[in-house]
């Protein structure tokens, strides 16, 4: 997680993913910004329904409706906003400068963690070392990085993989905590030290890295 200030640093426009950046879960909405400015300037391309100043006029011409509304491309979908509502709740009363912190910390460790424990092994971190030039993911490489992650995700520690040999980590400052990051790194040392990650299936790619 980095924090932002948009609106300070002269952005036009801002985009998000109400899935991954406020745990709203798979489905969850996307959402936009667009500075005050232009609001009034700029057309949705993707004309919707309900951004349409009057939705049930159903009248043949387009009329967008004012500010941020006009950029509502559909009928929105309430099970997901419910989630959504649900996730942002663990928001309350936290400040993106508490959460940057513990994301640091949290990215930090892990790379010490893993460094230390998984030294000789042919991992290489990837991620900036800078934590202030770094999100809330870790990145290593190893040149088999699909079937070590597989192994892992079989034993609970769930990253990703990104072609052609990235392991991605990913970690939630709200809810992750600092012994489940333990975990993860002794998790991935014994993955490498026993070369677990060679067992037959492992290598077998599936849809979803």
């Amino acid at each position: 997680m980095l924090a932002l200030d948009i609106a300070r640093d002269g952005a036009d426009f801002a985009i998000g993913c109400g899935y991954k950046y406020l745990n709203g879960g798979p489905g969850a909405p996307s959402y936009s910004w667009v500075s005050p400015a232009l609001i009034e300037q700029v057309r949705q391309p993707l004309e919707g329904w309900l951004g349409h100043t009057n939705p049930f006029a159903f009248v043949p011409e387009y009329e967008p409706a004012p500010g941020i509304r006009r950029f509502v491309t559909g009928t929105q979908q309430v099970l997901s906003l419910a989630a959504l509502d649900e996730a942002l709740k663990l928001w309350e009363g936290i400040s993106t400068a508490e959460i940057r912190r513990k994301s640091i910390a949290q990215t930090s460790r892990f790379i010490e963690r893993v460094e230390t424990e998984c030294q000789g092994y042919g991992l290489t971190l990837v991620s900036p070392r800078d934590s202030q030039l770094r999100g809330g993911q870790v990145s290593f490489a190893h040149e088999s990085g699909y079937p070590i992650m597989q192994a892992l995700i079989s034993r609970g520690v769930i990253g990703d993989f990104r072609a052609p040999n990235i392991l991605r980590f990913g970690f939630s400052p709200l809810y992750v905590r600092f012994t489940d990051i333990d975990r993860a790194a002794a998790t991935l040392a014994e993955i490498l030290r026993t070369e677990a990650w060679r067992a037959a299936g492992f290598a077998s790619k599936q849809t979803v890295t």
